[in-house]
């Protein structure tokens, strides 16, 4: 694949910001002194941009993409960001709405600015975009785990909702929690990162969705049913070649949290240098 690796002579000052910032080492400096591919340079470029991204003169365009159309970066007000952090709840009580399509198309667009491990830009999601589509995914997998329920033994996958199988009996849900909408997060069987790219996207998906005022939830019961209903890969238009990784909810919370928890803290320690000596 050409990268197009393009460089504005008028504009470069020679900086090489980009050479160094370079992790796949793929550019030096021409004769002149301005960025160009080294001789396997663009079969080892990662398309990260980051050459695109570091020029402070905006001089370097690649993969058809330039400075022009890329925004200007922006510090965080950090006490923002803590905020979010400490607020961030999981909702698992929803208005029966839809998000609205202008929302939903902002979450999408950010996603693709979610990390992947060596840049294997291969995520898949698959979107309920109405609680319609939701309500008619909702129903089946609920009647389908009462019939499994009554005769499956509560061991390995399906152990996970012994405890709620009274609940499941009598029609309650207690996998989607009445969310409106669901995104499942995929990867590519053989991605390099595979069962962790989903994670950090749902993360990223997560934080944005609830400054939105969308409320989210990580379900674990969700990510159990793909292992117990194999059909869902289908359901959900999930590739053969891709594995569903885990599942979030989403929708307008019907509960409003007004000050943050005080969580016990974790355990930090320190690295054990003694062993190495």
């Amino acid at each position: 694949m050409q990268k197009n690796l393009v460089v504005n002579k008028e504009k470069c000052i020679s900086c090489g910001l980009c050479i160094k910032d370079c992790i796949a080492a793929a550019l030096e400096f021409d004769t002149d002194k301005h960025p160009q591919f080294t001789k396997d340079g663009e079969n080892r470029c990662l398309m990260c941009q980051h050459c695109l991204s570091v020029c402070p003169g905006g001089a370097i365009s690649i993969l058809n993409k330039t400075p022009d159309n890329s925004e200007e970066l922006k510090q965080p007000d950090s006490e923002v960001v803590l905020n979010a952090l400490k607020y961030r709840r999981s909702t698992r009580i929803f208005k029966e709405e839809n998000v609205s399509e202008e929302i939903i198309g902002k979450l999408k667009a950010a996603l693709n600015y979610t990390p992947t491990g060596c840049n294997n830009r291969k995520l898949l999601f698959t979107i309920t975009e109405t609680k319609q589509e939701t309500d008619q995914i909702r129903k089946y997998v609920t009647n389908r785990l009462i019939k499994l329920l009554k005769f499956l033994p509560f061991a390995g996958p399906a152990k996970k909702f012994a405890h709620y199988k009274n609940m499941l009996l009598s029609g309650k849900d207690v996998i989607f929690r009445g969310a409106p909408h669901i995104i499942i997060a995929s990867s590519p069987i053989n991605a390099p990162c595979r069962d962790i790219d989903p994670i950090i996207a749902l993360s990223y998906f997560e934080l944005y969705a609830n400054s939105l005022g969308v409320g989210t939830c990580w379900c674990g019961f969700g990510e159990a049913c793909f292992k117990i209903l194999p059909e869902l890969k289908s359901i959900f238009n999930i590739p053969k070649d891709y594995k569903p990784v885990y599942v979030m909810l989403f929708g307008i919370p019907n509960i409003k949290y007004s000050r943050t928890t005080q969580p016990e803290p974790y355990t930090f320690v320190r690295s054990n240098l003694d062993l190495i000596k």
